[in-house]
């Protein structure tokens, strides 16, 4: 009776994993509106370079582009050496792949690289010294930082772990793909 009780259980749990196993990859789409939320949240930027250079990031705008599977942030930039009371003001643009963070369930920009930097009234002499500024500043504000966290809910269903395996841009949302984790 009792071998006949421990076969009964171990068919039962033998079940229950196939069970879990048998789901297979779901996808979880996250709006842009809630992007454009979580990076706004980051903003405004402030940073002064080398004692030479005030930057002061603005109105970040994000897009998705799908042809590279890329995300774009672009903001309004404000540059202002410290000791004039002149201001520069124009427009930067970083794009970069997501990846998946797993120690901080997050998705976070990797490989960020400067679209446009555009300064309107710089001197030419200074626009080139600027510009190589830009990836410094995008490696900084962007680079591994999360953009957006995911939910419990997203790492689970019905008692199985999930973990994200692909992350594809669409025109108005990022799609999630997430898998049974093994």
């Amino acid at each position: 009776m009792k071998l006949r009780s421990v076969w009964l259980a171990m068919l039962v749990v033998a079940l229950l994993a196939s069970c879990a196993s048998m789901y297979g990859p779901r996808n979880v789409e996250i709006p842009l509106s809630r992007l454009q939320e979580a990076v706004a949240s980051r903003f405004p930027f402030n940073n002064r370079y080398l004692d030479l250079l005030d930057i002061h990031l603005t109105n970040p705008r994000v897009s998705l582009l799908p042809d590279s599977n890329r995300i774009l942030t672009s903001m309004d930039a404000a540059i202002a050496p410290p000791m004039t009371s002149k201001t520069w003001s124009g427009n930067f643009s970083v794009s970069g792949q997501l990846k998946f963070d797993p120690s901080r369930n997050a998705l976070v920009l990797g490989e960020p690289r400067v679209e446009t930097f555009n300064v309107s009234g710089l001197d030419p002499l200074y626009a080139n010294r600027i510009a190589a500024l830009g990836s410094i500043l995008a490696e900084q504000l962007l680079k591994d930082v999360p953009l957006y966290t995911l939910r419990p809910q997203d790492l689970r269903y019905a008692g199985t772990a999930f973990s994200p395996t692909k992350i594809t841009t669409t025109p108005n949302a990022l799609v999630v793909t997430f898998e049974p984790a093994r």
